[in-house]
């Protein structure tokens, strides 16, 4: 059976300094002016303050539509020369945890199958999507996944503030989904049945990290919140 072509925009990313592996996390595929990056969360690439500084990263990769259970791991190096080799994104607010870096489709296995966001998957209206719209998150949670078939699991979510204004003047908005470590860098998206070609998805957003407010953790619960990072920043890091 084909795999569904959404699940195939996401990777499972792992982080390594040098052979030793650190971190899992997610990311997606996106193609623009004709070159192919890998998105993910910029505190996935480097995170000062918990000193997280890897110099690599391993992406696993379907090499057969029709056989889920075929998969292969890809090395990317972050550094050249101690220069990054990835990008991340700053607006009129400061810095965003979104980061990209670029790959070259024929340095990939020849069999590599995957499916990529365009800019066409960018909503051009932000006025039109109301609170509450259901949205899915694709990743890897905790590193969990289809440990046979090498898939990503959805969570349900909605957009939980307005999507036509940043919230709290930052350049995201917030989901009410259930998320854990591992899911940073997971594409947020909604099902568009009205765009053509075999990807009817719109990308609404990057997910990012859990938010949180000072509470008593004795007995308030945390608020189940999350910033998603708009994806229209991905339009000026891969031009």
């Amino acid at each position: 059976m084909a795999i569904e072509n959404i699940l195939l925009t996401t990777t499972a990313i792992t982080t390594f300094s040098g052979s030793r592996s650190l971190t899992n996390a997610s990311g997606f595929f996106f193609e623009n002016n004709d070159s192919l990056f890998i998105v993910t969360s910029r505190h996935v690439f480097i995170d000062e303050p918990s000193a997280h500084f890897p110099d690599r990263i391993e992406i696993e990769l379907h090499i057969d539509h029709s056989n889920a259970t075929r998969s292969v791991r890809y090395s990317i190096p972050l550094y050249q020369d101690k220069r990054a080799l990835w990008l991340q994104g700053t607006d009129s607010a400061g810095a965003i945890d979104v980061a990209v870096i670029k790959i070259e489709p024929t340095a990939l296995p020849k069999e590599a199958v995957y499916a990529a966001f365009t800019p066409k998957h960018l909503y051009d209206t932000l006025e039109t999507i109301g609170i509450g719209t259901p949205m899915l998150i694709i990743g890897f949670p905790l590193g969990f996944h289809d440990t046979l078939h090498h898939l990503p699991v959805a969570r349900h979510a909605i957009n939980a503030s307005s999507f036509a204004l940043r919230f709290q003047g930052q350049g995201y908005f917030l989901t009410d989904a259930r998320t854990h470590r591992g899911t940073s860098g997971a594409a947020v998206v909604m099902r568009a049945d009205q765009l053509e070609g075999d990807l009817p998805w719109k990308l609404m957003g990057i997910h990012s990290s859990r938010m949180d407010v000072t509470r008593d953790t004795q007995i308030d619960e945390a608020l189940g919140l999350n910033c998603a990072w708009f994806p229209d920043i991905l339009l000026t890091l891969t031009r």
